[in-house]
Order: structure tokens, then C-alpha cells, then sequence
């Protein structure tokens, strides 16, 4: 079993300042460690307002952390996102750390194909290559192929959702993180995420994820992460 560390939280703690309440402060984490090895899939779990989706979104670095670090190994060396550039943030997550998340988001009018494709094409991928690629994840999670050359716009949300895991899994990164990413699925599709993650693990990937559905957390985790709600100071 490979038990390179590939990820490590120290200490991290994150609160926000209600400036429409008089400056209080809602403390989301805090004191937070949490270690990860390449080829597990860790699953956040505790009830609603724990900081499940804070946690992933400050791994991310969307928000930087009040306290504490985010080491991660990138390019064979260690970088604290908590400390790190715009512009080192933007090459982590090309080449090392990934994102599903509940919506897919993206611009209007472009074709489903080159949607899921274009993370590929921004590694570098031949334009045929990636494209190929796309089509092959899109058809293994059940998007027609009629469906390729229009926008997702107007998809229903459990295609788009789909969508938008096919783009976020096409690069294979060292680290994923995936807040809620089949909660819109049937079981069939959930089944299909569930292999393709397996599939990333195998290949090296550590996964770091939230899965409310029960079925598929057991199906997914290799070990839980228990997450606590805080109190607002």
C-alpha cells in the first residue's frame, strides 16, 4: 500500500466576521489536523454547519485559513497554500489538486464536450486526445452523445452534474476534493463515481470528500474524519 503523505493540515483553524451583526465572529474550524496518503479516500462526516464544505474550500485556498497551515506536495516539493501566491495557487490546481463540487459552473454556449475537455487541453493534451478523453468519461457516465455539442444549460441536474464530473476527474491530480458530487445521481451513476474513484486511487490519487448518502460513503471511504459544529464567539 502506498503511504506517501501527500497532504497535511496543521492547526488550521477558519472564522468569519459578521460585519451586519456588530462584528461577531462565527467560528467554522478550529485546531484542525488531518493527514493524507496517496491511494485513500478520507470522508468528512459530521451533521450540517460542521465546516465540511469550509474545510474543502480552504484546502482550495478560496478562503485562507485564520490559523495554520496547508501543506501539500507539489511538484515533488511541500507549499502552504495558506501562504502561497495567486499564481502558485493557480499552478496547484492545474497539476495536483482537483474539485468537484455540487454545481457545475461555466460559460454560457459552450458545448459539453469541450467543457469537459478544456481542463486537459489547459495541461497541455492534444486537442483530439482530450477530446477523446472526454467523450469516453462522458459515455461511461451516461451523457448521450447527442447531447456532446450542446451546452449543459439547459441539461436536467443530474446530467449536468455528471457534467461536472467528468471535467473535474479528466486531469488525473494527485489530490481530489469533492464536495457532494453525486447527491443529484441515481444509483447507477453513483455506482459509475464510485469506480472511477477507485480507479484515480489506484492510479495514486488521495480523495477528500463529502458524501451524505450512507450507501456511498461506504462504498468510497477507506477511513471517516469526524467534524464537530463551533459556536459562534
Amino acid at each position: 500500500m502506498n503511504t506517501t503523505l501527500i497532504l497535511e493540515l496543521r492547526d488550521l483553524s477558519k472564522s468569519f466576521e459578521l460585519h451586519h451583526q456588530h462584528g461577531a465572529r462565527l467560528n467554522v474550524l478550529r485546531g484542525l489536523n488531518l493527514r493524507l496518503h496517496a491511494g485513500e479516500c478520507v470522508v468528512l462526516s459530521g451533521a450540517s454547519g460542521a465546516g465540511k464544505s469550509t474545510l474543502l474550500r480552504v484546502i482550495y485556498a478560496n478562503y485562507r485559513p485564520s490559523y495554520g497551515t496547508v501543506h501539500l506536495r507539489h511538484d515533488g516539493r511541500w507549499i502552504d497554500l495558506a501562504k502561497a501566491s495567486p499564481h502558485e495557487v493557480l499552478e496547484v490546481r492545474r497539476r495536483t489538486l482537483g474539485y468537484v463540487s455540487q454545481f457545475l459552473r461555466v460559460i454560457p454556449r459552450v458545448p459539453t464536450l469541450d467543457i469537459v475537455a478544456e481542463p486537459l487541453l489547459q495541461a497541455g493534451a492534444d486537442v483530439h486526445d482530450a477530446r477523446q478523453r472526454a467523450g469516453g468519461l462522458l459515455h461511461r457516465l451516461n451523457v448521450p452523445e447527442r447531447l456532446w455539442q450542446l451546452p449543459p444549460g439547459t441539461f436536467s441536474g443530474g446530467e449536468q452534474q455528471r457534467v461536472n464530473i467528468a471535467r473535474g476527474l479528466i486531469v488525473p491530480r494527485p489530490i481530489l476534493l469533492l464536495d457532494e458530487p453525486t447527491a443529484s445521481l441515481d444509483i447507477g451513476n453513483r455506482e459509475v463515481v464510485a469506480q472511477l474513484l477507485a480507479e484515480a486511487r489506484a492510479a495514486g490519487s488521495a480523495v477528500l470528500g463529502i458524501f451524505h448518502d450512507e450507501d456511498m460513503r461506504d462504498r468510497v471511504a477507506t477511513r471517516l474524519f469526524p467534524m464537530q459544529a463551533l459556536e459562534a464567539a
